[in-house]
């Protein structure tokens, strides 16, 4: 048999191969839109595109910290600079309770005060004295105090007033002899209104004078009622002090209603809270819920400074000028700037 080779090859017994058909030429709709020298697009998923569009768009204003009354915290700016110096309001701190913070917050918050620049005054109207012993005054070294421009008409406001050692803050002094003045006074004519008369030229010079009354609701009390434009309540932030701001109140009304119309309650101030415990949460809270706004939103808290800023003679905001008290009662200022004195 001869093959294609020739004969005596008999060649392969493998069917012809088929011819080779040549690929089809790609469709327009097939053809690659990218170059392969470039990298492939990339295509994010639809939820990614949604997040992203999401970003975009303005983000919704951040909500101001809550503060320990549960409210939300306010921006309060700094006390306005003064030209000049006068028309002093008069605040008195009261509660007929001892012990909630009545000495160290009119301490505090006068050298605060004194600090945005407010000529302050303090008059000390307890017979203990403890606000002169808190500014470094021998209570049995004074010649002159609150009792003599009480009780003396010879005696001058200007006789009386010491320095405390603050810059731009003064103190008008006391000692136990005030506790005469409460037996004296019962005798005298208008005798509700004796310290707003001895204390009418001090209001043409100072911008603010806080008097730290005794804790209780006697006469003495009822003179600092008579002459003050508002009272701030300190209240420790325990049961038995949350207890008798009833009776403070009813005490506050007849002294508005009888001799003093001008008189407000500027606000009420938790003292000594402890915000690890229960019990400061839950009075902080039946305080808001009776008193609402005049609650501040500052609060004071429990700190050891304070105790040992009373010892050494003076204020904490200089005593431990950064410490979370001292910045505690620089926010008080604030607040009782922007309630009662840059109206």
């Amino acid at each position: 048999m001869s093959g294609i080779f020739g004969r005596g090859h008999s060649g392969s017994n493998a069917p012809i191969m088929p011819p080779t058909v040549p690929s089809p030429a790609p469709t327009p709709t097939e053809e690659a839109t990218v170059p392969l020298s470039q990298p492939l697009p990339f295509v994010r998923p639809a939820e990614e595109l949604v997040s992203a569009a999401t970003a975009t768009e303005e983000a919704p204003p951040v909500a101001a910290p809550v503060g320990p009354t549960g409210r939300p915290l306010p921006d309060l700016p700094d006390p306005r600079p003064l030209t000049s110096h006068g028309h002093a309001r008069v605040i008195a701190m009261c509660n007929q309770k001892g012990g909630v913070g009545k000495t160290t917050t009119t301490i505090n918050l006068g050298a605060s005060l004194a600090e945005f620049g407010r000529k302050v005054l303090l008059i000390d109207f307890d017979p203990q004295g403890s606000l002169s012993v808190g500014l470094g005054l021998n209570p049995h070294e004074m010649e002159l105090t609150v009792y003599n421009l009480l009780m003396q008409r010879d005696v001058t406001l200007d006789d009386v007033i010491v320095p405390s050692g603050v810059p731009g803050m003064d103190l008008l002094p006391s000692n136990i002899d005030l506790s005469a003045a409460e037996v004296q006074l019962v005798h005298e004519v208008a005798r509700e209104q004796t310290l707003q008369r001895v204390i009418g030229k001090a209001i043409e010079t100072y911008d603010v004078i806080l008097i730290d009354c005794q804790p209780s609701l006697g006469l003495l009390t009822v003179n600092a009622l008579t002459a003050c434009d508002g009272v701030i309540v300190p209240l420790e932030c325990e049961y038995f002090a949350l207890r008798g701001v009833a009776l403070l109140k009813t005490t506050i009304d007849k002294v508005r209603e009888r001799l003093n119309p001008r008189l407000e309650i500027d606000g009420v101030l938790g003292t000594m809270y402890d915000g690890r415990t229960l019990h400061s949460r839950e009075v902080m809270e039946r305080l808001v819920q009776a008193w609402g706004d005049k609650v501040f939103h500052t609060v004071i808290r429990r700190t050891v400074k304070f105790s040992d800023s009373t010892v050494a003679g003076e204020p904490i905001t200089s005593y431990a000028t950064g410490s979370p008290g001292a910045e505690a009662y620089r926010q008080l200022a604030k607040e009782v700037a922007v309630r009662c004195l840059d109206v």
